[in-house]
């Protein structure tokens, strides 16, 4: 168990952002080492303190109400409050973060892992403008909005595409105060960009908020260079604004994927259509015992059997032939060298432009499924009790030895047939299935099974049945299991028979002992007479 808890927080550290685990209470379970240079507190000084800690007190009640409604409804998505998130180092500095959420099911309980990542100094996403941006040909039938302005910040030059994004035409908005189009709490950062452009610096690819003629806010990615006369004096600046809508919406997808497939407890994996390994999921590590590092850029053939490496080159070839998703069961290796069943799917992978260039994986390891499979067929042919699988249409899907002992029709001959067939009265038994798939189970149900053999022995039972779903919780079949009752019921019936005649003896000699009583009270009478006729008339000497 010491190993396990090592390299999971080894792989916490292996990751390149601060992660954070945290339970439904708030409490903080762990931290890896980016998270303790990120907020400069070491793993002791956090790990059982609640989450506020790392949060400045002014947005704790949005991340409580966040994180409660990520443990309710759990699954692996970026927090869209449309706030701007920060977070609190040890020294009480704040910085702006960019969180996403992904759930993982403990020993413990549910813990949601918090990403958090350092949104101060975002990479830069787009290139320096060039110099001839400025002409003026090129500003007009730009796709981009461009806008110039003085040091002042009025506006002197509009192009149609800033007309599109702003809602302001060119004569509405030059001469205006480029005020109107940044909100009322923003104003301390234009002048720190005008500071900036006055030192002949610029400000590349800024993510803030504009403001529409509507007055509606988005956004937007500016990037703000200084306007130099012939001399090199900063004159004004030219802003180059766009829409970050659509971007930040592709940052938050790219986001979830990835979290989705790191946080995810299958083995996800991709590959060339030619299977080499381009990406390699911590799931699949635990799975096959090889790192990224030493499988990425290798072929997928080492972790076939040798006689069954054709059937993903084949799987393969389907997807790059623009098939439908491939499944199929199939046995790999593992690094140790050994073998275990598997269940593959294999979706493509398309460019920007539509075409196949590989194959994702999700690899599931079926062996706890067969060994589980095993044992409960096992168990269920060493039952003594008949016990079939039903389809919602009434035929048996399966069967074990009892019952084709108690039929006499071998199990080959069982699958695919009515299950109502085999009883005296196949209507009756047609009610319990019909009496399973409406109400979920029955139970002690009575039914006379009669052999198909050609032999007339009859066999009461007891059934009980109940349903059994898919993983979606779809019923998709019902088991039932037979007890042959006929010995007791034989029994049964022969005390019924037996204590019949034994109260038919007892009726007997009560009539007999009433005629007996009879007879001695006659005969006590009759002495009784001759005895008083003898006193009336004495006989003669």
């Amino acid at each position: 168990m010491p190993s396990q808890t090592m390299r999971f927080e080894d792989l916490l550290d292996a990751m390149p952002d601060a992660l954070v685990g945290v339970d439904k209470s708030g409490v903080i379970r762990f931290v890896n080492h980016q998270a303790e240079s990120l907020f400069g507190y070491l793993r002791d000084d956090v790990v059982g303190a609640r989450i506020d800690k790392l949060v400045p007190e002014h947005v704790r009640k949005v991340h409580e109400v966040l994180r409660d409604g990520s443990h309710g409804a759990p699954r692996t998505r970026p927090l869209q409050t449309g706030l701007k998130l920060s977070g609190c180092r040890a020294d009480g500095t704040r910085f702006p973060i960019d969180i996403t959420f992904s759930p993982m099911d403990t020993a413990d309980g549910s813990v949601m892992i918090a990403t958090v990542r350092d949104m101060s100094e975002r990479e830069r996403t787009d290139a320096e403008r060039d110099q001839m941006i400025r002409l003026s040909a090129v500003v007009e039938f730009s796709g981009e909005a461009i806008i110039s302005t003085t040091l002042d910040s009025i506006i002197n030059s509009w192009n149609p595409a800033a007309e599109r994004l702003y809602g302001y035409s060119r004569a509405e908005i030059v001469g205006k105060s480029s005020g109107l189009l940044i909100p009322q709490d923003q104003t301390e950062q234009l002048n720190a960009i005008l500071d900036k452009i006055r030192s002949n610096q610029s400000v590349e690819n800024l993510q803030t908020v504009r403001v529409r003629k509507d007055r509606t806010m988005f956004p937007a990615l500016l990037t703000v260079s200084p306007i130099c006369d012939s001399s090199g004096t900063v004159i004004g600046a030219s802003t180059i604004a766009r829409d970050a809508t659509a971007q930040n919406k592709m940052l938050e997808a790219a986001q979830l994927i990835e979290a989705v497939i790191d946080s995810s407890g299958e083995a996800i994996t991709t590959s060339t259509l030619d299977g080499i390994i381009t990406s390699w999921n911590p799931a699949a590590e635990k799975l096959y015992g090889y790192s990224q590092q030493e499988i990425v850029g290798t072929s997928g053939r080492r972790l076939s059997q040798p006689d069954r490496v054709d059937e993903l080159r084949d799987a393969l070839t389907r997807i790059g032939a623009g098939g439908p998703v491939e499944s199929l069961e199939t046995v790999h290796i593992r690094k140790d060298g050994s073998a275990f069943p598997i269940a593959l799917t294999l979706s493509p992978l398309r460019d920007k432009n539509g075409a196949i260039v590989g194959a994702s994986a999700i690899t599931r390891d079926l062996t706890s499924q067969r060994e589980a499979s095993e044992l409960s067929r096992a168990m269920i042919e060493a039952s003594l009790d008949s016990m079939v699988s039903i389809s919602p249409q009434g035929t048996i899907t399966d069967a074990n030895a009892a019952t084709v002992k108690l039929t006499g029709v071998p199990r080959e001959k069982l699958i695919g047939t009515s299950f109502s067939d085999y009883f005296t009265d196949p209507q009756k038994a047609e009610a319990i299935y019909q009496k399973v798939f409406t109400e979920g189970t029955a139970v002690d149900y009575p039914l006379a099974l009669r052999r198909r053999d050609g032999k007339e022995t009859l066999t009461e039972v007891l059934y009980n049945a109940s349903v059994y779903r898919d993983a979606s919780g779809s019923v998709i079949g019902a088991f039932a299991a037979a007890r042959d009752v006929t010995k007791q019921i034989l029994a049964l019936r022969e005390a019924a028979h037996q204590q019949a005649m034994q109260l038919d003896r007892l009726a007997d000699l009560e009539r007999f002992q009433r005629l007996t009583v009879g007879r001695e009270l006659k005969m006590i009478e009759l002495k009784k007479e001759i005895e008083f006729l003898k006193k009336k008339h004495p006989p003669s000497d």
